[in-house]
């Protein structure tokens, strides 16, 4: 039996000062052996965490101790060993981020489809289904039929509405991510804008691979997850993609077999945009891990967000760079 519980929630709700918040739940999640990462907000709380079974419960526990939490629901997933390295509770302006003012999911939000009737819903001609996720959750997994909006970062995501979506042409809309909080901005925004019929799928993709049937399933590939087993199957059980370390995409065991691929420096998404000075910072970084292994340390490594936030600039940067080619 595996032995540690992989959790997943979030709940928008008013929470008034946060920074005491933070400071109760990292000394709660410390005591308690949690590691994961948990963001606290004025609007609420969302984060991915990893504990025994009785660990986890007692977090779940303390959460919901709290009156504003009593019906946090949360996503359960397991592994052989602890996904996480630290525990990290930090302070958010969103625990999602959209960046557009007036976005509150508690006032108005589209409506929830339970997984047993997501698959009628979104086998209707007449539905436009999108995946709110980035592309890089995308390509190794989505729905059937799904439309991929190309974002790097869920901000963009307003921008991908006003030109590919209309409301008044668009008539029925159906969205999904991981857990399902990118959607609840999502069809809020997508309410504001006049869009009437905003469907979301409840408790995200991992909620419909937890309480629908393979045999039965629409979904295909494998749903990325932001801690280190990179995917999960439909069984929930740790997929088969492992991350780049130079530029933290998901790559293939097909992809880790080009010539392009490197341990440590570089992939066939990446190996173009590195200087020499970067992959041999790239190396020595490596040769510290494998030497921290070697000792039987573990070694931190790069920080996630800040290289994610480098390939997202890259990324934002190539696009400019095509817009003004075809404007000349």
């Amino acid at each position: 039996m595996s032995q540690y519980v992989v959790a997943a929630l979030y709940k928008f709700v008013t929470i008034e000062d946060p920074e005491t918040f933070r400071d109760n739940l990292f000394r709660f999640m410390t005591e308690h052996e949690v590691r994961g990462t948990v963001l606290v907000a004025h609007e609420g709380i969302n984060g991915t965490v990893s504990g025994t079974r009785a660990n986890v419960d007692s977090f779940l526990g303390y959460l919901r101790s709290d009156s504003r939490l009593a019906d946090l629901e949360h996503k359960e997933s397991f592994t052989e060993e602890c996904p996480f390295l630290r525990t990290k509770v930090r302070l958010k302006k969103e625990i999602v981020t959209l960046g557009i003012d007036g976005v509150n999911p508690n006032k108005v939000v589209g409506s929830y489809v339970h997984p047993k009737d997501w698959n009628a819903l979104i086998s209707q001609d007449d539905v436009v289904l999108v995946d709110t996720r980035n592309d890089y959750e995308f390509q190794i997994g989505s729905f059937k039929n799904a439309l991929n909006p190309n974002t790097t970062s869920f901000w963009e995501f307003p921008e991908y509405v006003k030109t590919n979506l209309d409301p008044n042409k668009t008539k029925k809309v159906a969205m999904f991510c991981t857990g399902g909080i990118r959607c609840e901005k999502a069809t809020s925004y997508m309410k504001m804008q006049g869009f009437d019929e905003v469907y979301h799928l409840k408790g995200g993709i991992l909620k419909y691979l937890e309480e629908v049937e393979t045999e039965d399933s629409l979904w295909e590939g494998e749903c990325f997850v932001f801690d280190d087993r990179v995917s999960v199957d439909h069984d929930l059980s740790r997929g088969e993609y492992d991350l780049c370390h130079a530029c933290r995409m998901p790559i293939s065991a097909e992809e880790k077999a080009s010539e392009l691929y490197v341990l440590g420096e570089s992939c066939p998404y990446c190996s173009s945009i590195h200087s020499e000075e970067d992959k041999a910072r790239l190396r020595e970084r490596q040769r510290q891990i494998e030497l921290a292994k070697h000792r039987g340390e573990q070694h931190l490594g790069s920080n996630l967000a800040q290289i994610r936030e480098q390939r997202r600039n890259e990324k934002l940067a190539e696009k400019e760079r095509q817009r003004k080619a075809q404007e000349a």
